[in-house]
């Protein structure tokens, strides 16, 4: 009774004095304003939620009325109002989008840039805070360098003496900075030079520069030799200096900045030593509890995405023991886990070592418990690990995935609302599906199939790629019990729409898929053949229409596989390659012609499947290839220089010539 009695109050006298605030907000007295303006920030600061709901209670627009009055009015006396206002601003919009988006609804912009030419410096400082704030956010307007009155606004922000003025000129270049044509600009009009020089400012400045040179030399290598070469090498040191500063922010955006002067160059930062230098730096970040330790994994995958080199090195760290024993620590911020999986991830992405080391820990186990946090991203990147440790041919084979444990919660995230975890679930799904062969009964009960097959007909072209990628994974070598299930939920009509799909990618999964399908016994071969021959009609129009050898290479496989078949198949076959319109054998020409050796090889592949002498009708389709010009071509193919062609080639030739030369 008394915690009841006491709570309800403080509810009433909370509500009454929010209600209160809002026409203090809007008194003439400018005494009023300020106490009122200081009290809401103190409520808001730091405060999610708090923020939040005075946005929805309509704070925000009054606020920026008080800026915009007394910005525009520019008289000195009204400091209080315009330093509280700003802060207030600022407040609403840090960390929050929700924030960002209702200020900047509420037009301060231009007040809080009418701030910087204020005669208070507390008054720039404040409004300079609020525009950083801002900037921090994807929402924040696009500030264009290529004009050449913005350009000059930015380089006086950037040499002002005020650091929250430096601050928001390296936000904005953070924020803006998005094409090697900017990139440029800004090189060409100083920039670097005086980020440069604020390697020996203050703690702020020097952060913020880091990050900025970062944006402007990413993918840049020119900008990366203006860099590098500056004053004989003095700046690199300087950086390669500051990843042992005493703050851990600075070490970590030094990093950062090394990283992409290596990744960007190959010229730059390759010895073995500046390697491990970063590997062992950023390992060691992780140990940092706040915002440093949260991006540190990015960092890392960063540094070694896509270099097995850099794997080596980190395993030999331990990188893989240190990264799992984090996961295991207590509670972590999502951004983290996020991080961290996403570093395992690319540190499993191509050595054994690294996926069994990982298997060995139980990290599948912290994936597994991942795919089911609040976190969109979070999810996401569990699917990201698991997708990258799966790659392992050994590992599939040992029967590692394929339980209901691991199973059923990528099967749930199949259905997520967000597109990106849907897609990084079926990417997951597609390299473990290698591993259904004896198994595959515990996808199909959970609903696996039905799902990928609904997926497939998304209008999300990703989602249909890699609905099918995981159904073209699902059915290798299946046997044809579980093929007639696939199928049944497919449909005939629908396989063939999805080879005729608008999108090239999903035309090639869509092919590969029929290639699966048809592999293996008579019965198999079957399918194409359902509804008046619907499938093979459609491989057929993608043959003689396709520009893209990787289409033509699946569709062939599926020509191939089909002419293994009785001499019914084997003629619907011949009917496809040579037809009665007048363009003849062209396009299976085109295919004897390509540079693509796979493509030659699978089309020489059909020729053998269908010139079998022992089989009845092979005389007749020997004819057929004669008159279109197909063994002729086939005889300048003798020496070609794939050797699996030229095999072929010669098995072909000498069917064909059973029959004579004439």
């Amino acid at each position: 009774m008394p915690t009841s009695a006491s709570t309800s109050p403080v509810s009433a006298g909370t509500s009454r004095s929010n209600s209160d605030l809002l026409p203090r907000l809007t008194s003439p007295d400018g005494e009023v304003q300020v106490k009122a303006l200081r009290e809401l920030k103190n409520r808001i600061i730091g405060n999610r939620t708090k923020k939040l709901s005075f946005i929805k209670l309509g704070f925000v627009p009054p606020v920026a009325d008080v800026l915009a009055s007394k910005a525009q009015a520019g008289a000195d006396r009204d400091s209080n109002l315009l330093i509280q206002s700003a802060a207030v601003i600022g407040s609403f919009a840090c960390g929050v989008d929700a924030g960002v988006r209702a200020v900047l609804d509420a037009g301060v912009f231009p007040s809080l840039f009418r701030l910087l030419s204020h005669p208070d410096e507390k008054v720039v400082d404040a409004g300079a805070r609020s525009l950083r704030m801002i900037y921090q956010s994807k929402l924040a307007p696009k500030y264009e360098f290529i004009q050449e009155k913005n350009m000059e606004f930015l380089l006086s922000l950037l040499n002002s003496e005020n650091e929250n003025v430096t601050g928001l000129g390296a936000s904005i270049i953070m924020h803006s900075c998005e094409t090697i044509a900017e990139q440029n600009a800004l090189c060409q009009a100083g920039v670097i030079k005086k980020l440069i020089s604020l390697f020996g400012g203050s703690l702020s400045q020097r952060d913020a520069s880091l990050e900025s040179l970062a944006t402007i030399i990413k993918d840049n290598v020119d900008a990366v030799s203006e860099f590098v070469e500056f004053e004989i090498g003095r700046a690199l040191s300087s950086v390669i200096e500051l990843t042992k500063d005493r703050y851990p922010r600075t070490r970590l955006l030094a990093c950062m900045c090394l990283i992409v002067i290596r990744n960007t160059s190959t010229h730059y930062l390759q010895d073995i030593g500046i390697k491990t230098k970063l590997v062992y730096l950023l390992l060691e970040l992780h140990d940092d509890p706040g915002q440093v330790g949260d991006e540190a994994s990015f960092a890392f995958s960063s540094l070694i995405a896509e270099k097995e080199d850099l794997h080596k090195l980190a395993f030999e760290a331990n990188a893989i023991d240190r990264l799992c024993n984090h996961l295991q620590k207590g509670v972590l911020q999502p951004k983290r886990i996020e991080g961290i999986l996403l570093a395992l991830a690319d540190l499993c992405s191509k050595l054994d070592i690294c996926r069994s080391k990982f298997l060995t820990l139980k990290g599948l186990n912290l994936a597994v418990v991942a795919l089911t946090h609040d976190s969109s991203n979070v999810r996401a990147a569990a699917c990201i690990s698991i997708r990258s440790v799966s790659r392992s041919i050994k590992n599939l084979c040992a029967g590692d995935f394929m339980n209901e444990t691991n199973v059923i919660p990528l099967v749930e995230l199949l259905h997520d609302p967000d597109t990106c975890v849907q897609i990084a679930a079926l990417s997951a799904i597609g390299n473990i599906a290698v591993d259904f062969n004896n198994r595959r009964s515990i996808f199909i009960q959970c609903g696996g199939v039905k799902q990928l097959v609904q997926l497939s007909k998304s209008m999300d072209s990703n989602l249909r790629l890699n609905a099918l990628w995981a159904l073209r994974n699902f059915m290798f070598l299946a046997d044809n019990k579980c093929k007639e299930g696939i199928f049944g939920e497919l449909t005939a009509t629908c396989l063939a729409s999805l080879i005729c799909d608008p999108e090239p990618s999903v035309q090639e999964q869509a092919l590969a898929l029929v290639r699966n399908l048809v592999d293996g016994c008579l019965k198999s071969i079957e399918f194409v053949f359902a509804e008046d021959g619907i499938i093979l009609d459609a491989v057929g129009r993608q043959l003689q229409s396709s520009s893209k050898a990787e289409i033509a290479v699946q569709g062939m496989y599926v020509l191939s596989n089909v002419a293994s078949g009785n001499e019914f198949h084997k003629e619907a076959v011949i009917h496809q390659l040579i037809p009665q319109a007048d363009s003849g054998a062209q396009s299976f020409m085109k295919f004897l012609h390509s540079s693509d050796s796979q493509l030659r090889t699978v089309a020489i592949w059909t020729v053998v499947n269908l010139t079998f002498p022992s089989i009845p009708g092979a005389f007749s389709r020997v004819i057929k290839l004669r008159n279109a010009g197909i063994v002729s071509q086939m005889k300048n193919m003798v020496n070609d220089p794939c050797v699996d062609v030229k095999l072929r080639v010669r098995t072909a030739l000498g069917q064909c010539m059973t029959f004579g030369d004439g």
